[in-house]
């Protein structure tokens, strides 16, 4: 008999009080890694929700609603897997280019999230982070963050940097700006300017590289994503769009990178030695 599993594709998209299934709750337990085996920093490209709605005959909001449950079991999964950092590409420099009316709808949608879900979120202890930039950003969703990174300051057991108003590009131009002012006012030297200069200058420079990267609904680029830490991150590409991923695919994806070689540019000779 196979078991049905409880999916967000399975909730009513547009109700933001479906059960929900917190860390350690789940049917079947998160699969056990080795040490060094799981990874500590998983960033997740979260694509789909507009496919998924327009698929159902639904406007693309509701796929955005129903990627909330998605996000929430995900964290969870990501907690019982035993990841230290979850990063969530939530709305990039170049979404300004959609629709104002669909704009407008995340926006209000991300304060309220984050009002109804931080609650939870430390209860789980999860430390919300913002990467981003504040030009152009919305104040009422600035100030949402920055409420949920305070209240939840003390929370150690994941953090979850949401990427808002984020851009690779963006954040490499701004890094490169502090470091030339750091030039121009004498506190840096140009000659001592090296690859941990720059990282120290990112948005949130003590959160490490990327170990593994995420992108659902099977697209295959990385979309102007943390490109400076993920320079040797592991890649998985899945079919499945993001209202209908839950944690079980999250874990079949870590299974998947617990068995990869990572080499770090370096080589491994397997030819047997006589």
């Amino acid at each position: 008999m196979t078991t049905h599993r409880p999916t967000p594709m399975d909730r009513a998209p547009s109700d933001p009080s479906a059960p929900l299934l917190g860390p350690g709750q789940w049917h079947v337990p998160a699969p056990a890694f080795r040490k060094g085996e799981a990874p500590a920093h998983v960033a997740l490209i979260m694509d789909g929700n507009g496919r998924w709605a327009n698929a159902r005959g639904l406007a693309r909001t509701e796929g955005h609603r129903a990627g909330e449950y998605a996000l929430m079991d995900t964290i969870a999964g990501a907690i019982d897997a035993g990841v230290r950092y979850l990063s969530v590409y939530t709305f990039s420099t170049e979404n300004w280019k959609r629709s104002p009316a669909e704009v407008s709808f995340i926006m209000n949608y991300a304060s309220d999230v984050l009002a109804r879900r931080t609650d939870q979120l430390a209860e789980w202890g999860v430390h919300v982070r913002w990467s981003g930039r504040r030009p152009r950003l919305w104040t009422s969703v600035i100030k949402a963050l920055e409420k949920a990174d305070r209240a939840t300051s003390h929370c150690n057991t994941l953090d979850l940097v949401m990427c808002v108003n984020y851009g690779g590009r963006a954040e490499l131009a701004d890094a490169a700006r502090s470091i030339a002012e750091g030039v121009a006012s004498g506190r840096l030297s140009p000659r001592g300017v090296t690859e941990k200069t720059l990282a120290r200058h990112l948005y949130l420079p003590d959160v490490p590289d990327v170990d593994l990267m995420i992108r659902t609904s099977g697209e295959q680029r990385l979309s102007n994503y943390l490109l400076w830490q993920m320079a040797y991150a592991e890649m998985m590409f899945v079919d499945t769009p993001w209202p209908a991923f839950d944690r079980e695919e999250l874990w079949g994806c870590l299974e998947e990178y617990a068995g990869r070689d990572r080499r770090f540019g370096g080589a491994i000779d397997r030819v047997s030695q006589a």
